[in-house]
């Protein structure tokens, strides 16, 4: 048998099959969209009060996407204090970071291989039609799932971005829109919101409550063994390297760029935040710490007082615990994921950037926070800091 012939089921024939699944699923996409698109609460229709009942659909997996929608829930949570709040999602990163906050109701969650399991996601597709909301958010722009959810939910409110072009507040959402993911939720919940708002963006917070802050600040005073996880003098700087695809820096670079950092700030004391893998990245002599609890890794997190890091979703979940970051980006996307929070700062480094130089930029950052403050007081420092950038030569 000739091996570079194609078996029966994947010959040519089978094209026009494909192809005409892929426009039917399409179009009735597309009607699902436009129909959600007429129930869009109009800009300043939405109540100050009888909002009892949310839902905020954000059927996505990924740690730093479910990150970044607590600044929607804080949002929500001021407007509206004494309602109740549904997560839809996907993983059960949704579900560590927020099943215990006071206001959030249920975190329901799609296996993160739904396809394979469609009994399990018809059961919680029911268990979202089975409640009649109050008010109904997609936050995101370009959430197919999430729009789909939208659509599909039943609630007398329902807020989004139109999807098509035609919508007659397309343009200003489009022109209005702020280019940060975490800020996108707000903005959708302040321009359909009846009335006023503060003007200032809501951080992200993951609510450590004050036994995790403890636990967080033993275990780094136990990583040290010197009972002193706070030092003027000695700062602790969490390093976090690991991305995924095209977001990853090479181990080497890594290795590099901390003993670059080493040398140039030698009294700082370095962490090595490891992935949920468990292998280091960095050099051995770093000590190391691995939790594969969310919550856990966030206590640690909110107790260093700088964190540099790959572009991922442990960036944002340090953010989100008021620790100063500084993420490396090496796609052209800072606009829209950086680090999110007073004193944190991306920038971007291509993948031949010299280590030693960003090093020195890092430095530079880390020099300008103030020495070993506690994170939660940092929440309400001002930051008078020119934005960094490096280009590689």
């Amino acid at each position: 048998m000739n091996r570079s012939s194609h078996p029966p089921h994947s010959t040519d024939a089978s094209k026009p099959v494909q192809q005409a699944r892929r426009r039917l699923i399409d179009r009735l996409f597309g009607w699902l969209m436009r129909r959600t698109d007429a129930e869009l609460c109009a800009p300043g229709n939405l109540p100050l009060h009888g909002i009892h009942r949310i839902l905020v659909c954000r059927v996505n997996h990924r740690l730093g996407n479910n990150v970044l929608i607590s600044a929607t829930l804080r949002e929500l949570e001021t407007l509206y204090p004494g309602a109740e709040i549904d997560i839809a999602s996907a993983g059960d990163s949704a579900r560590a970071l927020f099943a215990t906050r006071f206001q959030v109701n249920r975190v329901l969650y799609l296996s993160r291989r739904a396809v394979r399991h469609p009994w399990q996601s018809l059961r919680w597709l029911r268990a979202i039609r089975a409640n009649t909301y109050d008010l109904a958010i997609d936050p995101c722009v370009h959430s197919h799932s999430g729009r789909m959810l939208l659509g599909l939910c039943k609630a007398r409110f329902k807020v989004g971005f139109p999807y098509s072009e035609n919508h007659p507040n397309a343009r200003h959402y489009r022109i209005n829109r702020p280019n940060h993911m975490a800020k996108c939720g707000v903005f959708l919940i302040r321009t359909a919101y009846a009335g006023t708002t503060d003007m200032h963006w809501p951080q992200l917070d993951v609510k450590l409550d004050a036994d995790e802050w403890r636990q967080g600040r033993r275990a780094l005073q136990n990583l040290f063994h010197d009972g002193h996880a706070l030092d003027p003098d000695r700062p602790i700087i969490g390093v976090f390297p690991h991305a995924s695809g095209n977001k990853r820096l090479a181990e080497s670079w890594w290795i590099a760029f901390v003993t670059a950092l080493q040398q140039q700030r030698p009294q700082w004391r370095l962490v090595n935040i490891l992935a949920h893998h468990g292998q280091s990245q960095l050099p051995d002599s770093l000590p190391p710490i691995y939790s594969s609890d969310l919550r856990k890794l966030a206590s640690v997190l909110g107790n260093v007082q700088g964190f540099i890091s790959a572009d991922c979703g442990v960036m944002h979940l340090a953010a989100a615990v008021g620790a100063p970051t500084l993420g490396l980006f090496t796609r052209a996307n800072l606009a829209t994921y950086a680090p999110y929070g007073t004193g944190s700062r991306g920038i971007h480094v291509s993948l031949d950037a010299p280590a030693t130089e960003v090093a020195r930029l890092a430095a530079t950052w880390l020099d300008q926070i103030p020495a070993c403050m506690p994170p939660r007081a940092e929440a309400n420092t001002t930051w008078h800091r020119q934005p960094l950038a490096f280009t590689s030569p």
